[in-house]
Formats: C-alpha cells, sequence, structure tokens
C-alpha cells in the first residue's frame, strides 16, 4: 500500500495525514471545506517545524513530507488509485455511514476502508459497504504524530487479510497497533469516558473543584494531564457523542452523561476549541485558569 487518502482536515485527519506523509507514502487529504484544507496543511507544516526544533527532522524531509501531500475538495477525484481510505470526520453515525457509502462506491475494488471512529461500531459501518470484509477501524490517538497507540478494531465481517495489513502497516508508521474487537467504545473509551464522566460528576456533586480534581489524578494516580483538561482537549462535544454512543449500545446507566456535561455542550462551551470548557482558554491554550462558572 502506497496511496492514502484521509478523508477530514480536522485535528485528527491532519495528525493522520501528517504521520502516512512523513513516513513515506503518498496522501490525498480530503474536505469538503478549502479553508478547512489550508488551515490543516498549516498545522502540518507548524508541527514538522516543532520536531525541526527539536532536532529531529531537517528542513528537507519537512519539503518532502509536504510534498507527499495533496489536497482535495471532491473525494471523487481523491480516490482512483488509492491503497487505504482513512476517514476522519466528526464522530456522527450518519455522516459516517454516507461517507463509507461513498467511498465504496468511488474506491478501487482492492482498497480497504478504514475509520478513526472512537466509539461507532465498524460492523454497522461495514454494513453501508458492499465490502464489508474490507472495512476496519484505524482509532489514532491525539495528537497522532506523537501518541504511539493505534487501537486495530475488527468488524464482524473484517478478513483476516485485510487485519494483518493494517496491524502491520501501523507498525510502519512507528506506532504500537493493539487488537480490539467491535463493541461500543471499543477498549480506549470505554475506560477513559466512565472516569471522565464520573470526574464531572464529582464537580456536579461539589466534591471538589475543577483544580483539585484534577490534582488529585495527577499526583495520586500519576495521570499526565486531569480528567476534566483532558476532556476540554478532547472536546466536551466529542465526549458527550461516545456516551451516548455507549449508552446506546449497553443499555447501562453507568454510560448516561451527567446533566452538567450536557448542559455545557448544549452552551457551547466545548474545551479548547471554543476557547472554555472547565478552563478557560482566552489567553492561554494551557490549562491554567478555571473557567468563571467554577471558580471558587
Amino acid at each position: 500500500m502506497k496511496n492514502i487518502v484521509v478523508i477530514g482536515a480536522g485535528t485528527m485527519g491532519n495528525g493522520i495525514a501528517h504521520t502516512f506523509a512523513q513516513t513515506g507514502f503518498k496522501v490525498n487529504l480530503v474536505d469538503v471545506s478549502e479553508q478547512a484544507l489550508q488551515k490543516g496543511i498549516s498545522t502540518i507544516s507548524k508541527n514538522l517545524d516543532r520536531i525541526i526544533a527539536k532536532g529531529n527532522l531537517t528542513e528537507e524531509q519537512k519539503a518532502e513530507t509536504l510534498g507527499n501531500i495533496s489536497s482535495f475538495t471532491q473525494l471523487s477525484e481523491a480516490c482512483g488509485n488509492a491503497d487505504l481510505i482513512v476517514e476522519a470526520a466528526t464522530e456522527n453515525q450518519d455522516l459516517k455511514l454516507k461517507i463509507f457509502k461513498q467511498m465504496d462506491e468511488l474506491a478501487p475494488e482492492n482498497c480497504i476502508l478504514a475509520t478513526n471512529t472512537s466509539s461507532i461500531s465498524i460492523t454497522k459501518i461495514a454494513a453501508a459497504t458492499k465490502r464489508p470484509e474490507k472495512v476496519i477501524g484505524m482509532h489514532f490517538m491525539n495528537p497522532v504524530p506523537i501518541m504511539k497507540l493505534v487501537e486495530i478494531i475488527k468488524g464482524y465481517s473484517t478478513s483476516k487479510e485485510t487485519f494483518d495489513a493494517i496491524f502491520e502497516m501501523s507498525k510502519t508508521l512507528g506506532k504500537v497497533p493493539v487488537e480490539v474487537n467491535d463493541y461500543p467504545g471499543f477498549v480506549a473509551n470505554r475506560i477513559l469516558m466512565p472516569m471522565i464522566n464520573e470526574a464531572i460528576e464529582t464537580l456536579y456533586n461539589g466534591v471538589a473543584g475543577v483544580e483539585e480534581i484534577d490534582t488529585v489524578m495527577k499526583l495520586g494516580m500519576a495521570h499526565p494531564m486531569g480528567p476534566l483538561q483532558l476532556a476540554d482537549f478532547i472536546g466536551l462535544d466529542v465526549c458527550l457523542a461516545i456516551l451516548y454512543v455507549m449508552y446506546d449500545g449497553f443499555k447501562n446507566p453507568k454510560y448516561a452523561p451527567n446533566p452538567l456535561l450536557v448542559n455545557m455542550v448544549m452552551a457551547g462551551k466545548l474545551g479548547v476549541k471554543s476557547g472554555e470548557g472547565f478552563y478557560d482558554y482566552s489567553e492561554s491554550k494551557k490549562a491554567e485558569k478555571v473557567a468563571k462558572m467554577f471558580q471558587r
């Protein structure tokens, strides 16, 4: 596999494109918005500059990486010779099913179709295509160029050949692939999201404040980032969407999102990307100031 298509130029999409391109793959980055494409390429360029500053990349390698990426606003123009398409669109089931139907119609017969979904059923996504044996989950972690883990999720019909090909390809990217079966939340979010939800529950019940909760988890449990700060980093809307998928999939009340999380998303307080969540990011992208709503 040499030719990769990545759908979505947002945080995950541009990170995935960056990782493939830096490893030497030819990447077609697709987004319906030309502005999003430009922003995505700019982000990749800045992230490459950070790697150069650390002495782990040369200017020539940066130019080669960027030269491996082409941008498109039309999927039909991007996937004619694709060996692998990785969908990294918004975590919305209906949107993903629509995209996979298009991918299936446009991609070459032998092309593998992968999704970066963090919670949605691979089996259900595969059922929207005529090649379910070639559909698989590749759940990268954010930030993609840095984080080593990739959950490789097998749908009900995913073939051994497809799984083996993606598992080995992940290693060539410098990642550590982990085999996971297709259940809501997979492994990472099945464990992470209830923890984040419980941290929000703890705040909601007045047990402790934002900084106090995060400090306990950082200093007491050796987490590099507290759960409330991490929720802001992921995006509270994304956290809510994943919890809904798990609640719907398991019908277990322990996955029901806390009312505070629901209200914050309805109010547009989504975390870093909106400028405010549990912390205020109006002056810094670091969680240095608790949002006014939660100041004690």
